[in-house]
């Protein structure tokens, strides 16, 4: 039987065991000139140079976020449910209300016209996710902000790279947030980047990381310890080299699997969008969780369902949306399956993965 073709790999090499092992032996390990280097790096990679922060972890990241751009009780900020948890999450975090809105069931972000019919005199912004690494929606969200006068964030953990007309996600919001996790397009082993749109949300982020202090002991807020290890700030640095690479491979996977997949519909691409793939998502209409179950046990190839149960539906979450429906997002729960698109697929894994599917959908699973 063959190896199982996995839904995701991190790719960990010998340069960054070697850039760790370069901190281990500098002594210093805590945030410090590591983590100052890879904000510049990212920012000018990744931002157009916007002013970027590192923290411990994407939900820090977006937490502070919303922190620093002022968000709080008695706030309401319109998220989608069909997303991780951690985008709702953060707004509750800080005490503001998540307000669930559905998504344009093509690209999976959200709607603007469900934004639209969500706004109340509580809402201070839109926080729209780039779902699967495909932008969403921004001059129809900037729309619905501008006549609401309405802050925009923006969730980019999936996103590294992507573009709408050519502008990088990234540089829409007061600020955005990209996720470091190793199943990520680029990884620091853990951490997040958050991108600030002015210099007074990036200097209220830095406060928020490191217990409210600019300086040491002189403490001017109350705040958090997010900060980014000069450990994990080495490997993205490495990572950082080697992401645009990566990258071009998932766009030539996700190229061959849009040409030769059969029996399901590909994923969609809006028009001026720069997908970068952080998951290759497809829809089964009929049992999907049949076709997962027979892709490993009769196929050895790996998927994940991304995300089965909606936010708004979640038992941490449900209490902010009693009675909510949002029929897209409650289908694409239902049918959403990613298939494998990491760059670490042979030619051979992407013809097991293109008989798979055309098997298993043939077989109405």
């Amino acid at each position: 039987m063959p190896d199982l073709i996995p839904a995701a790999k991190p790719l960990i090499g010998d340069d960054e065991r070697a850039a760790v092992d370069r901190v281990l032996r500098s002594g210093m390990i805590a945030q410090g000139p590591e983590v100052a280097a890879f904000e510049r790096e990212f920012a000018d990679h990744f931002v157009d140079g916007r002013e970027t922060v590192a923290v411990n972890s994407g939900t820090s990241g977006l937490h502070l976020g919303l922190l620093a751009a002022g968000i709080g009780p008695g706030d309401e900020v319109i998220v989608p449910s069909f997303t991780f948890a951690a985008t709702g999450n953060s707004v509750a975090l800080t005490g503001a209300t998540p307000v669930f809105a559905d998504i344009d069931p093509a690209t999976f972000a959200l709607d603007a016209a469900s934004v639209e019919a969500a706004v109340t005199p509580r809402t201070r912004a839109i926080m729209p996710v780039h779902l699967y690494g495909h932008p969403a929606d921004m001059a129809s969200l900037q729309a619905v902000a501008d006549r609401h006068g309405l802050l925009i964030f923006e969730d980019a953990a999936q996103a590294h790279g992507a573009r709408l007309h050519d502008r990088p996600v990234g540089t829409f919001g007061a600020f955005a947030m990209f996720s470091l996790y190793p199943t990520k397009n680029m990884t620091s082993g853990e951490g997040g980047m958050v991108t600030a749109g002015s210099p007074e949300v990036a200097r209220a982020l830095r406060l928020l990381r490191n217990q409210g202090m600019e300086r040491q002991y002189e403490n001017e807020v109350v705040g958090f310890n997010a900060r980014m290890t000069d450990l994990h700030a080495a490997i993205g640095r490495v990572q950082l080299t080697k992401v645009d690479a990566w990258t071009a491979q998932r766009r030539r996977n996700a190229a061959f699997l849009d040409a030769h997949l059969t029996g399901v519909a590909t994923p969609a691409v809006a028009e001026g969008a720069h997908h970068v793939y952080h998951q290759y998502t497809i829809r089964v209409a009929d049992d999907r969780d049949g076709f997962v179950r027979a892709l490993r046990e009769e196929h050895q190839v790996g998927s994940g369902v991304y995300y089965p149960i909606p936010n708004h539906r979640l038992p941490s979450l449900a209490h902010f949306a009693p009675g909510l429906d949002l029929p897209e997002t409650e289908r694409a729960a239902r049918e959403v399956l990613s298939l494998p698109v990491h760059p670490s697929l042979s030619p051979v894994d992407l013809e097991r993965i293109i008989t798979a599917v055309a098997t298993v959908a043939g077989a109405g699973a």
